[in-house]
């Protein structure tokens, strides 16, 4: 269990580049998220703590107190505090060693976030279309459940690897090395990472990527970027999906757009519609625009 949000991350599977694998095949994932996120925390009356590994099988997420009890909610927020900063160290670590072979490959790695239902896989599988041959492509598909979205990208014809989460509810970098160990890394081109469709956990959750890129569909609230700000603040660019829309939505555009930048005032905009093609053409420009920023900086 990932002790930030509470998800069952060590129940993540990775699959094979080439499609699924075996039902009873389940790879180890992130050796630093099982290690931690089982640890069982003791305290004592004293302050002192000790602990030890939680057995499989039994409910994880608590703690026993040998304390008495006005004591125990301060000392288990702390306990909390504690494990919260360990597990995102571990992740940045491994996070800094990803960015480091991204780097070395020329590899441009962008983290795709968004809502579930935004469009994500629909922008993808259409970009992939576009993108045709003019440069190596790889994709690495977060999901609790199904291969259903990294089937759609291998029809395509580009590479493509599925991360279950199970109970999971983010990509943590852990899984992306493992990944992209398995998948290869796209010499000189770019690594699409589609998250788990989730505003809260994947922005605290560092993957080694160049840029997030937020997505928003024109048929979630204008509200959204003060509702969910550390992921907007964290975004390189917001990309608004399913335009064609806008015509029969009561939709504010510019209210969405303002709410963005009231968070984020960097925040590059894009507006498109997978559906008509209405805003791809630009949507490539900055993906060939990223990529050469990423080639000129090595």
């Amino acid at each position: 269990m990932c002790a930030i949000c509470g998800c069952g991350q060590d129940e993540a599977r990775i699959g094979d580049p080439h499609g699924p694998l075996p039902a009873d095949h389940v790879p180890s994932g992130d050796p630093w998220h099982g290690a931690v996120a089982a640890m069982h925390v003791h305290t004592h009356a004293d302050g002192t703590t000790h602990a030890h590994p939680h057995p499989h099988g039994l409910e994880h997420g608590h703690a026993h107190s040998h304390q008495p009890e006005q004591f125990a909610h301060h000392a288990g927020a702390t306990r909390l505090v504690a494990v919260e900063q360990d597990i995102l160290a571990r992740n940045d670590a491994i996070a800094t060693a990803n960015r480091r072979a991204f780097q070395a490959a020329r590899t441009l790695a962008l983290n795709l976030v968004s809502s579930p239902g935004s469009g994500k896989t629909t922008l993808l599988v259409e970009t992939l279309r576009r993108i045709g041959n003019r440069h190596p492509v790889a994709v690495i598909e977060g999901d609790q459940e199904t291969t259903a979205d990294a089937d759609r990208v291998r029809a395509t014809g580009a590479p493509a690897i599925q991360i279950n989460t199970g109970k999971g509810c983010h990509l943590d970098a852990g899984q992306i090395r493992t990944a992209s160990e398995r998948l290869g890394l796209p010499k000189s081109g770019i690594l699409f990472i589609e998250n788990v469709g989730n505003l809260v956990c994947p922005a605290s959750f560092d993957l080694g990527e160049d840029r997030k890129v937020v997505i928003v569909s024109v048929t979630e609230g204008e509200d959204k970027p003060l509702k969910y700000s550390p992921m907007f603040a964290a975004s390189g660019l917001m990309v608004v999906t399913k335009c064609d829309l806008l015509p029969h939505l009561d939709f504010d555009l510019d209210r969405l757009i303002d709410n963005a930048r009231r968070i984020n005032p960097a925040l590059a905009v894009l507006k498109l519609s997978a559906r008509t093609g209405e805003g791809m053409d630009r949507w490539l420009q900055w993906l060939d625009a990223a990529r050469a920023l990423r080639l000129a900086a090595d």
